[in-house]
């Protein structure tokens, strides 16, 4: 078959592929801090007493329920482990965290304090807050899914202190030479002989301006400390990562390393060679700092993890951890965000990643389409420069870093998201991503603090309208939705239902439309018509990126096609989309099959044949 029709052949699924769906993995995301909260007073800046707070308990096995039947295998809890915030939890023996080197008031989850433990706002009694959220996997693997949470190798809080670390385990610098800028087992770098200076900016004031007994403009940190993203100044700039500290892996301040390489020929060696090569040798503390603290959680009953900015920690350090994990745990999960694509192979293959976003290409491509920018054809183009990893690259329209559909910042509707994600979810192999709120069309508009609108806050405390009308005060029934969310709903439940379970999502993909394009009767670069095929399940797919309608569609199957496939005139074609919504295949000359149909806008038929 020519390459004009096929993007990639023989796509398979990662071997970190554990679930039970007979299609592909489905993560659902979830920012725990806010999944539960019923409270709507969305004040900015406001203190947990006035904003509310979601908890452990919130997902009920209702909640996980109605979770699991939008067809997810994977739950990435997130904002899990102990990160600095500003709400007190001194009754406790928790240290207080100074709003001058928090962002928010809620504090962010990539500013973790303690990862031997989680954050106390998660908990009903933080005083209990660990079996709290070891009841939560347990409920979680009772609902047939699996536990993601995050691990952020590249920076700690800026005042981190570990209160339940095992009594072998030292926190993050406590053993370093601070006399040094760089020394191998050092946990951090520092700027020798001056004090940290909290960074000045006109238009920023910790908490908005309210009043806390810390927030005076300083924190004492002798010597300072590098700045989580790399900035060296005793003083980081306000756009730097400011509430955060570099971790050191052994590799000096100009560049080199301090650790052995990993010897040629290495990408493609199984994970247990590596493991067998990391053996016996000198490595930098934190290697084992981050290995123990992954294990711990394995031993907890994670099963995988999401790693922050894994392309700022050096490759060997990946091979190192991840290959360690799956001798634990053959079967874990393992996602990283990765943003520069000539180090994605990397990443995967020396790495030992199971899977990376597929944002810059897919997803930047796609938001240009779904915008009315874009065309159709770049967006195949993107996915082909990744076709021998796209079972690897994880699909995704939204995510805590991402801007809401519905936001008019991004596309305004939430409706834009739909042909979007039937592409995401049915093009590749890949692990489909749905963040918590995307599937009634939250569109982030709350104005909460730190940040500004059009992404849901992950900084501060809120509630998040369209999904607490989803939640009904904990009925979790979608009791207060409209009837355009409800729809929006089971749209997203029918077309992740289909990612789940049918097998031909992990076949062969063969792109229609290039021929259709050419030759089909109202087919233009604002629709898309490709198969997924393996063995006897093939899947028709044929989207609609336009707000207008299309009537009287032809898509047309190319003779080669048709013969690879074995089919024939009159062949039926079933609606999985839309029930009810039958086809079938019609002789036309040339020997080629043709279909013809109709699409709303921003509309979407599946056939299975």
């Amino acid at each position: 078959m020519s390459e004009e029709n096929r993007l990639h052949k023989n796509e398979s699924a990662s071997s970190a592929d554990s679930t039970k769906n007979a299609g592909k993995p489905v993560v659902y995301q979830v920012f725990t801090r806010l999944f539960g909260n019923t409270n709507t007073t969305n004040k900015p800046w406001g203190t947990l007493a006035e904003n509310g707070v979601g908890k452990f308990d919130d997902f009920t096995d209702t909640a996980l329920t109605e979770i699991r039947k939008l067809g997810v295998s994977h739950i990435w809890y997130t904002g899990v482990p102990h990160h600095a915030l500003v709400t007190d939890y001194t009754e406790y023996g928790i240290s207080q965290d100074d709003p001058d080197v928090v962002k928010g008031r809620a504090g962010s989850p990539y500013a973790v304090k303690d990862y031997y433990s989680v954050n106390p706002d998660l908990a009903t009694n933080p005083a209990k807050r660990l079996e709290e959220f070891e009841a939560l996997i347990a409920r979680t693997h009772a609902h047939d899914m699996k536990v993601i949470i995050d691990i952020v190798p590249n920076h700690v809080a800026r005042d981190y202190e570990s209160l339940d670390s095992p009594s072998d385990v030292s926190d993050f610098g406590a053993n370093d030479d601070t006399t040094v800028t760089y020394a191998r087992d050092n946990n951090f770098y520092y700027v020798v002989n001056e004090d940290f200076a909290v960074p000045q900016d006109d238009n920023y004031i910790p908490l908005g301006g309210d009043s806390h007994p810390l927030a005076d403009g300083k924190f004492v940190e002798r010597p300072a400390k590098w700045t989580g993203n790399g900035a060296r100044a005793a003083q980081p700039s306000i756009n730097d990562w400011y509430e955060t500290v570099k971790i050191n892996y052994g590799v000096r301040p100009d560049g080199s390393y301090d650790f052995p390489r990993l010897p040629a020929g290495y990408a493609n060696k199984s994970f247990s060679e590596h493991a067998a090569f990391w053996q016996g040798k000198s490595l930098p503390d934190s290697w084992y700092k981050f290995r123990d603290i992954a294990h711990y959680w394995l031993d907890k009953g994670v099963d995988g993890f999401r790693f922050d900015m894994a392309e700022m920690v050096p490759v060997e350090f990946w091979s190192f951890l991840n290959s360690s994990i799956k001798m634990k745990n053959p079967e874990a999960f393992l996602l990283a965000e990765v943003y520069q694509p000539a180090k994605y192979r990397t990443y995967l293959h020396q790495g030992k990643m199971d899977y990376l976003y597929d944002k810059v290409g897919f997803y930047d491509t796609l938001k240009t389409v779904m915008q009315g920018d874009g065309d159709v054809s770049s967006l195949l183009k993107s996915h082909q420069q990744v076709s021998d990893i796209a079972p690897s690259m994880l699909h995704f329209l939204e995510n805590h870093d991402e801007q809401r559909i519905a936001s008019p910042e991004f596309a305004g509707d939430a409706s834009k998201g739909k042909p979007a994600m039937v592409v995401s979810s049915l093009i590749s192999a890949s692990p489909i991503m749905l963040y918590f709120g995307q599937e009634v069309g939250e569109d982030g508009s709350e104005e909460t603090g730190f940040g500004d609108p059009s992404r849901t806050t992950i900084f501060d405390y809120a509630g998040v309208p369209a999904h607490q009308r989803w939640m009904n005060n904990g009925a979790f029934d979608g009791g207060q939705l409209s009837a355009d969310e409800k729809a929006l709903r089971n749209f997203y439940q029918s077309l992740l239902t289909i990612a789940a379970t049918n097998p031909a999502v992990n076949g062969e993909l063969i792109s229609l439309h290039d021929a259709n394009l050419t030759d089909s009767k109202n087919y233009t670069e604002q629709q898309l018509a490709f198969i997924r095929a393996q063995g006897d399940n093939r899947l028709l797919v044929v989207t609609n990126f336009s707000d207008q309608a299309v009537k009287d569609l032809t898509v047309t199957l190319p003779p080669g096609v048709v013969k690879q496939l074995s089919l024939r005139a009159e062949h039926p074609l079933r609606g999985e989309l839309d029930s009810g919504n039958d086809a079938t295949f019609k002789q036309t000359e040339n020997n080629s099959l043709a279909v013809t149909l109709s699409l709303r806008p921003n509309g979407s038929q599946i056939f299975s044949f």
